[in-house]
């Protein structure tokens, strides 16, 4: 329950090239140039190892999402049988959705690395057009934001749960509520994963003394 939010603070902050990036709040997201985005990539050739790119290190980290979603389901089972069983399938089902998310950014980024230079006008068009918020790009990502909203509602779930403290549910609703309000704001959604990670400490706590008992 730890690893998963932080893998993702890692991700969050492999976004940032200097520090003074995370100090910059946004309302909306602003996608940066394409044929800046297209030429910085063609130029670096994928020099750096796969794993340096933060879209595969989330990618991978989904299933530990999945193990953290199950434990929330272990603890708040016994209060809200029938809210934890339906939140946890919203956040398995965002989970799968998410993984399309992180794949076609990993699969974007490490193809426009073996473009030829001549062909930056193309790549870009190609990026653009793959990259428009709408259609099969738009339905992948709107459906990966139910992983989120599970976590949500598998947090509010846990109101009422034995030796659960009540700011615990309060912190996970509240950074996966960051998550959906800031979706693609790095610094918002980083925000946001320290607030679950604050708020699955005490649920770890809870699960260890069952597991114990």
């Amino acid at each position: 329950m730890l690893l998963f939010p932080c893998l993702f603070i890692l991700v969050f902050v492999m976004h940032f090239r200097r520090w003074s990036d995370f100090l910059v709040f946004k309302t909306h997201y602003v996608p940066a140039p394409p044929d800046r985005v297209v030429s910085s990539l063609i130029q670096a050739h994928n020099q750096w190892p796969m794993i340096h790119d933060p879209h595969l290190l989330g990618y991978l980290a989904l299933p530990v999402a999945i193990l953290c979603a199950l434990a929330l389901y272990a603890v708040g089972k016994d209060a809200r049988p029938t809210a934890s069983a339906a939140a946890l399938l919203m956040t398995l089902s965002g989970v799968v959705y998410m993984g399309g998310v992180f794949g076609m950014w990993t699969a974007f980024y490490r193809g426009l690395g073996l473009v030829d230079a001549k062909y930056t006008e193309g790549a870009t068009a190609t990026f653009i057009a793959l990259t428009t918020p709408s259609g099969a790009f738009q339905l992948t990502t709107t459906l990966a934001k139910l992983a989120m909203l599970g976590f949500a509602c598998q947090g509010l779930a846990l109101f009422g749960a034995k030796s659960v403290p009540s700011w615990a549910p309060i912190l996970i609703a509240a950074g996966a509520a960051l998550f959906l309000g800031f979706w693609d704001l790095d610094n918002w959604m980083l925000l946001g994963s320290l607030l679950m990670l604050a708020g699955f400490v005490p649920i770890r706590k809870c699960l260890l003394m069952e597991t114990k008992v």
